[in-house]
């Protein structure tokens, strides 16, 4: 069964991999350098900080002198990943002396910024304005409902002939990585399109984002403007109205993309547009393992394999039927059962068992999540005996080969799949084979050349 692995990789990967060129010219940027800052880990921090009003190179030797015998490999990891962001510069003299110093674009503005502050080249709506913006909780509803429809379309998808509201270019992400086409049923989900289902949100909203980064040339709009404003829009105020009006054309056609998916609510004036970051947009530079603080949970496993899922959300139900076969649904309650053919269909589709697992203890109620563990034990063996069961057997095309015209024959046939890697099976008493279909066409153009 084949095995599909999504990575959500987190903003500064993709920092990290932009050439040195564009990261001096993202960190030209006061807000981007304190993004950066507040990604790195603990004693990456120190060293920054530590030697921000150092302009000479700091030797190797010494900086192993700050932490403690016990902390060497922090040290090696705060270090690799410096360098990894180009933030230090690594050089080693005659006397083979290795020395680091502060990137001095980094550097500059970090310290303006340290000392002066740093201001958004946009202001927020004033106060005293006439028009009336929503407060935080209809704000959070509004991104989650938002992100909720998203979802619930890319999964009834194989219903519609596109998702509705959804702009080209995040269509573009989700026919290239999500969705699959086919001309007489309409697009349908790829199996990496039903893992990115049972994935944390937040990872959810990772995938996107990088994938959109990711596709920002075949758009004409160069990757790091995009990470730059992306970065930026982090530190904007949660809630707080900004005019549309102050963004560049890539900026207004990047603020509509993020509005499909809820990052941001539009919002229209008598004269002018506005757009309101929502705490997806405003989270955006924190890394994945700070930003996945546990939320409360909603199923309960029981060892009978009965699921109870205590959720008003259509979203909740749909996911569940990935894997689950659902009994019946009330307004505020889900009751489904984890049977083998549910299972059987989840594992045609390319979900995993431990996908499945992960998602029922992430998603535990209250009262279960607690509970070591919180899915029992006999429910997750099974899961996974399950799908060993259909792991038993391997399926391999092939072509059957008989009657040959001598011994000789059908050995030099055995060697030439050997040769080529492909020979699955022979009889040498009554000269019989199979190969791998690859190589069929070789074969027969083999025994072609044999017989003359």
């Amino acid at each position: 069964m084949p095995q599909v692995k999504i990575i959500a990789k987190n903003f500064m990967d993709m920092v990290a991999a932009l050439p040195a060129i564009k990261l001096d010219k993202l960190y030209n940027n006061v807000f981007i350098c304190e993004a950066i800052l507040r990604s790195l880990p603990p004693l990456a921090k120190k060293y920054v900080l530590q030697m921000l009003y150092i302009d000479v190179p700091v030797p190797a030797k010494l900086m192993k002198e700050w932490v403690l015998a016990d902390g060497v490999s922090k040290h090696k990891v705060a270090i690799d990943r410096l360098i990894q962001l180009r933030i230090l510069s690594e050089a080693v003299d005659r006397k083979k002396e290795t020395s680091y110093r502060l990137n001095p674009t980094f550097q500059s503005n970090l310290r303006k910024h340290i000392i002066y502050g740093g201001v958004l080249p946009r202001e927020p709506l004033p106060s005293n304005n006439a028009i009336k913006l929503p407060s935080l909780q209809e704000l959070e509803t509004y991104a989650l409902q938002q992100w909720e429809c998203f979802l619930l379309q890319l999964i009834n998808s194989a219903q519609a002939d596109k998702l509705i509201g959804i702009s080209s270019s995040m269509m573009k992400i989700f026919q290239r990585g999500l969705l699959t086409q086919r001309d007489r049923d309409g697009p349908r989900l790829t199996e990496s399109g039903f893992q990115f289902l049972l994935m944390d949100t937040n990872a959810q909203l990772w995938y996107i984002i990088r994938e959109y980064i990711t596709n920002a040339e075949e758009r004409d709009v160069d990757p790091a403007d995009l990470i730059s404003f992306l970065l930026e829009l982090s530190f904007h105020a949660t809630g707080e109205a900004y005019n549309i009006n102050t963004l560049t054309e890539v900026q207004r056609n990047t603020i509509k993309d993020l509005a499909d998916l809820g990052l941001v609510k539009l919002l229209q004036g008598r004269k002018d547009a506005w757009f309101i970051p929502t705490k997806l947009a405003t989270n955006l530079s924190v890394s994945l393992a700070d930003s996945s603080a546990r939320k409360e949970g909603f199923v309960m496993v029981e060892t009978n394999f009965r699921m109870y899922a205590y959720s008003t959300s259509k979203l909740h139900a749909e996911i569940l039927r990935l894997f689950a076969r659902v009994e019946y649904q009330l307004p505020n309650l889900v009751v489904a059962g984890i049977t083998k053919e549910s299972l059987y269909s989840a594992f045609e589709n390319g979900i995993t068992a431990e996908q499945i697992i992960s998602f029922l203890q992430q998603n535990a109620h209250p009262r279960v999540a607690d509970r070591i563990p919180s899915v029992p034990e006999n429910v997750s063996d099974q899961i996974r005996l399950w799908e060993m069961d259909l792991n038993r057997v391997e399926m391999t095309p092939g072509h059957f080969y008989d009657e040959f015209p001598s011994r000789e024959v059908f050995e030099a046939a055995c060697d030439f799949g050997r040769e080529w890697g492909a020979l699955l099976w022979e009889d040498s008493k009554k000269m019989r084979l199979i190969v791998k279909s690859e190589i069929h066409t070789q074969m027969r153009d083999f025994l072609h050349s044999q017989s003359k």
